[in-house]
């Protein structure tokens, strides 16, 4: 895997931001920043666990407070008053990552929108959900290799670059490996973040890592599709193109018998995937090209929360 250098220091060979990239910014800008202020704004953040426990003040030991919070330097200063114990308060400021697949897949679209648009105005959203709650923001780009890393950081500024970046990325490669993208995240993100996969997680061999991520950071797995993948319409002779391999077949699409095959295959692949996701103990949002995204997600924060509240 070649590794990636930090883009806020060293600038990578680019094109430069031309008037039509600047208009899809825009364009996005404006399609999230109505949902992030009617629907999401402190919701996400509220679901979400903070960093830790930041230290607060001492104060005496009481019985049934935790032996291992005892400040034994103070203690030791003031003999005559007994112990004394740490008190800590839950750390609210968050550390979001964004890890966006840019494979090929992702430049497949049917139904008013490609899966790359969605999984832009997806990141958009939620990067402007976490400044608006005065949170860090990071970005990973992937494919079969690390496109571009940006350290988590706040502000409007920066979300506006790593919006610009999502949308106007060249990727050099063509292929999917999130586990590649996961092992990469361990080594750059050593703070526990919030992590948001966007891809169609048309992918294998992520499981160890996704269960190693999971084991530090709070990872949260956004799946794309587009309706037409489950489906072969009635065309005759037709050549099927991998996006990401360039693999060609030949398919005879008129055939009731190749059509239901491939349908099948198709959904037990798309089944298969889930069932690794949820083994993993990750949260999963399901979105499509041809609905609304910002329902699917308003309604993965409340099934959240319900489901924190339901655990204390």
């Amino acid at each position: 895997m070649r590794a990636a250098k930090d883009q806020s220091e060293e600038k990578r060979p680019r094109l430069g931001v031309g008037a039509e990239v600047l208009r899809a910014v825009r364009r996005v800008e404006i399609a999230t920043r109505r949902a992030v202020n009617a629907e999401l704004a402190g919701r996400y953040h509220s679901v979400f666990k903070g960093q830790g426990m930041a230290f607060s003040e001492v104060r005496p030991y009481a019985p049934g407070d935790d032996v291992r919070h005892i400040d034994w330097n103070v203690s030791a200063r003031h003999l005559d008053q007994g112990l004394f114990v740490k008190q800590f308060i839950e750390e609210r400021e968050l550390t979001v990552t964004l890890l966006v697949d840019l494979s090929g897949s992702g430049d497949y679209g049917t139904r008013g929108k490609k899966k790359r648009q969605l999984l832009a105005e997806v990141g958009a959203l939620i990067a402007f959900s976490a400044i608006k709650n005065n949170d860090r923001v990071g970005l990973i780009l992937f494919t079969d290799e690390i496109e571009l890393y940006l350290p988590p950081r706040k502000g409007r500024k920066h979300v506006l670059r790593v919006i610009r970046e999502i949308v106007e990325a060249e990727p050099r490669g063509k292929k999917t490996r999130i586990g590649d993208a996961l092992a990469y995240l361990l080594k750059v993100q050593k703070r526990r973040s919030v992590v948001f996969v966007l891809s169609d997680w048309l992918d294998t061999g992520y499981d160890g890592p996704l269960r190693i991520a999971r084991a530090k950071h709070d990872v949260v797995a956004v799946r794309v599709s587009d309706p037409s993948e489950l489906s072969l319409p009635d065309l005759g002779i037709i050549t099927v193109t991998d996006a990401e391999t360039g693999a060609q077949r030949m398919l005879d699409s008129s055939s009731r018998r190749v059509r239901e095959a491939f349908e099948r295959r198709e959904r037990e692949r798309r089944e298969i995937a889930r069932k690794r996701l949820m083994q993993s103990g990750a949260d999963v949002v399901e979105l499509s090209t041809d609905t609304d995204f910002v329902a699917p997600l308003v309604g993965f924060f409340r099934a959240r929360a319900a489901r924190l509240r339901g655990s204390r």
